[in-house]
């Protein structure tokens, strides 16, 4: 049952082919197997979750409506409060952080019939890297090749989906957070619209986030198919009063016309050839499927929204750095100290002005999205690098600032982009991501669903085939 999409899950427990606590025993089975080797659940919830399905059995028994997503179990972020549950962030020193209610995307899964199954392991505070490492959980490995990381920071969801240990991942992304590790592990990822799902990402009710913050993270799913993604979408969606950003957009728009930008290396800084090639072949599927396809020189004001992303966040860190750089860990600062050697803070007057910079980034996206409704690009312009580049040294963190930069750029404009695998190159998981006009999700999952058609599901895999020297 755990190879089965959510979709086919939630079905077979709508119509009593299985019951919700089979279901959920046979992913418990399923993350006894894998996950000793490749480390994505940290919290098992075990109990919880077969209580939970006893209780939705009983319910389907009695005739009751038990949702979309009956029986589906998924995990979620360390970063998303799970009533009951430490909320850690990876951080040692938040390990008995109890979270007194569910976050609203977990609330708004729960109420679907959806189970959770344990929280997932990310690189601590979401600050210490792209690698999914944390201080309290130690590193997570690839289900593909564990010389290569699994991507961050919502690794630990991309691992558990990939491997069947969830039929969905509950993670977040500010800069491409949900759809790197969908990249590197081979499976699918939403990133919404800001403003889409409601989410609380506060520690404590006052701990309110800066701009930055409130606007360039959302919450955002995992899944192994993109019918998947959709069902988790249109659950997800809509306006709550814990986060007044959310607006209850309809979930379709009205029909857009079938035309797609294509650029396989942003701003011209260089593309492997194999990210490249994944661009290539799923512009001929669009192609072949009824696209207009065009390749365009660019996207919109690159340069101005890496610079302006870069600063601003950098500015917001600093006030609290000396005190958050404390709950990092050995080498957990190193990311974000590099970010900020690269990105200077700046001052009130120069901070104002980015503000101002940012809605004339998301200007020029949208009047670039009014002739191209659809955009066809890369995750990340290399092929999955080694665990902790990123951090090592002023290099390793340029090459994968700079290889990430059409999801930061995307992340800045507040834009909706769907994460899809492309087929396998030299053993490894490609893919690319179709970035749409706001709050038209409907069209990134249209496209991306004709790229799966193309090139398959290529997931769930048992684990690394690879594994690092000396492990």
């Amino acid at each position: 049952m755990w190879e089965w999409a959510a979709v086919e899950q939630a079905a077979a427990v709508r119509s009593g082919r299985v019951s919700a606590v089979e279901l959920v025993r046979a992913h418990l089975d399923r993350i006894a197997e894998v996950n000793p080797r490749v480390n994505a659940v940290t919290q098992l919830l075990a109990e919880q979750a077969v209580e939970q399905a006893r209780a939705l059995d009983r319910r389907r028994a009695a005739g009751e409506d038990v949702g979309p997503l009956a029986g589906v179990p998924f995990t979620v972020k360390e970063s998303i409060a799970v009533r009951g549950v430490p909320t850690t962030h990876g951080a040692v020193r938040l390990k008995d952080f109890v979270a007194p209610d569910d976050a609203p995307p977990v609330a708004r899964l729960r109420a679907a019939g959806a189970i959770p199954v344990g929280h997932t392991n990310m690189p601590t505070l979401t600050l210490a890297g792209v690698h999914t490492r944390s201080e309290l959980f130690g590193d997570t490995l690839n289900p593909w090749d564990a010389t290569v990381t699994p991507g961050g920071s919502s690794g630990g969801d991309g691992v558990a989906v990939a491997t069947g240990m969830a039929g969905l991942g509950l993670g977040n992304d500010a800069g491409g957070s949900v759809r790197l590790p969908a990249s590197f592990c081979g499976v699918a990822a939403l990133k919404p619209t800001c403003g889409r799902f409601a989410a609380d990402h506060r520690l404590r009710p006052e701990d309110e986030p800066p701009l930055g913050a409130q606007l360039f993270v959302v919450d955002g799913p995992l899944a192994r198919t993109v019918a998947d993604l959709r069902a988790a979408f249109e659950v997800l969606a809509g306006a709550s009063p814990r986060d007044p950003r959310a607006v209850p957009v309809p979930v379709r728009g009205e029909p857009a016309p079938r035309r797609v930008a294509v650029v396989a290396d942003p701003g011209g800084r260089g593309v492997h050839p194999t990210v490249r090639a994944a661009v290539e072949r799923a512009a001929g599927a669009l192609s072949d499927a009824g696209y207009e396809v065009a390749e365009v020189p660019d996207v919109p004001a690159l340069d101005e929204a890496l610079s302006a992303y870069g600063r601003l966040l950098m500015t917001e860190f600093t006030p609290a750095w000396p005190v958050v750089r404390t709950l990092l860990g050995e080498g957990g600062h190193r990311y974000v100290e590099q970010s900020m050697a690269e990105s200077p803070p700046v001052d009130v007057t120069e901070y104002v002005r980015l503000t101002g910079v940012v809605l004339g980034v998301k200007r020029a996206w949208a009047e670039f999205l009014d002739r191209y409704p659809l955009l066809l690009g890369p995750v990340f312009t290399e092929p999955p690098v080694a665990p902790g580049v990123e951090s090592r040294d002023a290099a390793g963190h340029a090459l994968v600032g700079s290889a990430l930069r059409l999801c930061t750029a995307t992340s800045l404009a507040g834009l909706p982009a769907v994460a899809v695998p492309t087929g396998l190159a030299e053993g490894l998981p490609t893919g690319v991501q179709l970035v749409g006009r706001a709050f038209r999700e409907d069209l990134c999952l249209a496209g991306a669903s004709v790229v799966e058609e193309r090139f398959g599901v290529l997931t769930p895999v048992g684990g690394p085939a690879r594994t690092p020297a000396g492990s």
